[in-house]
């Protein structure tokens, strides 16, 4: 009897222990991040994939690379599909921090097509109010027209990235600064010179924002990588289908320099 009496709460704590054991061992991932399927091409070529799942319209690949456990996800173009995409990532996986990938429109004058941006803070520059006298950007109330949101990107992050930008480029130039995101393709000079005024913006695109937004939400810390395939100005169009592969491969690049630091 003695000895049943003391066996029992035994088993229970061991067993405790165990499952406490079990769930420490649960492996965290590294978040990778496109649009498009050829921003994440080069990635998943080099990428010991274990698993492809597809989680609504988001299409993830579970495995390593450069040794590091990652999810790598194709979201879709838009601010919908990344925040939809990213929302799943982060509550389907152990992910630790989150890195944008892929190629986007220069806003500043000295840049060219593929020089690199590594995004400081992300906003939202198409959230606002719309009326008679035009559009004003605020946080969507047109009683208050309170200013959107900047997302600061995580400065460890941040750094890393520069410094594998400069590391891994030759010819190009690097930027480290503010990137504009809305759920339009920019190819209007007059709309970069806005968003040069309004946001000293160095690159556009359609995703950033709303991954930074997620990111925030669930306290994870992110950085946004931009390779310039356009100037976002009246040829925008043909430039992005004559260096949207290059630049998709340069990020990518960039990114696997990062993650052998990580």
């Amino acid at each position: 009897m003695k000895t049943t009496k003391f066996f029992f709460p035994l088993l229970l704590a061991l067993l405790a222990s165990c499952l406490g054991c079990g769930q420490g061992k649960r492996t965290q991932y590294i978040g990778i991040v496109s649009a498009m399927d050829v921003e994440i091409e080069l990635l998943l070529k080099q990428a010991t994939i274990q698993e492809t799942k597809t989680i609504g319209t988001a299409t993830f690949h579970i495995g390593k690379l450069k040794g590091k456990d990652v999810v790598i996800s194709r979201a879709g173009i838009g601010k919908i599909n990344a925040s939809s995409s990213i929302t799943s990532a982060l509550t389907h996986y152990d992910v630790s921090k989150v890195i944008f990938t892929g190629v986007a429109g220069g806003v500043k004058d000295e840049e060219s097509v593929l020089d690199q941006v590594v995004g400081t803070k992300v906003v939202e520059h198409d959230y606002g109010y719309r009326g008679n006298d035009g559009f004003i950007w605020c946080g969507g109330d047109p009683g208050l027209q309170e200013p959107g949101e900047f997302y600061e990107c995580d400065k460890a992050l941040v750094d890393l990235a520069y410094e594998c930008s400069l590391a891994t480029l030759k010819d190009q130039k690097v930027f480290k600064g503010t990137i504009a995101s809305g759920d339009q393709f920019v190819a209007s000079s007059e709309y970069v010179a806005y968003l040069n005024e309004q946001f000293d913006a160095y690159a556009c695109e359609m995703e950033g924002a709303a991954i930074a937004k997620v990111c925030a939400n669930y306290d994870k810390p992110f950085v946004i990588l931009r390779t310039l395939s356009d100037k976002a100005d009246g040829v925008a169009k043909e430039s992005y289908v004559d260096f949207m592969d290059a630049a998709g491969d340069q990020s990518s690049s960039i990114l696997l320099r990062m993650l052998e630091s990580l």
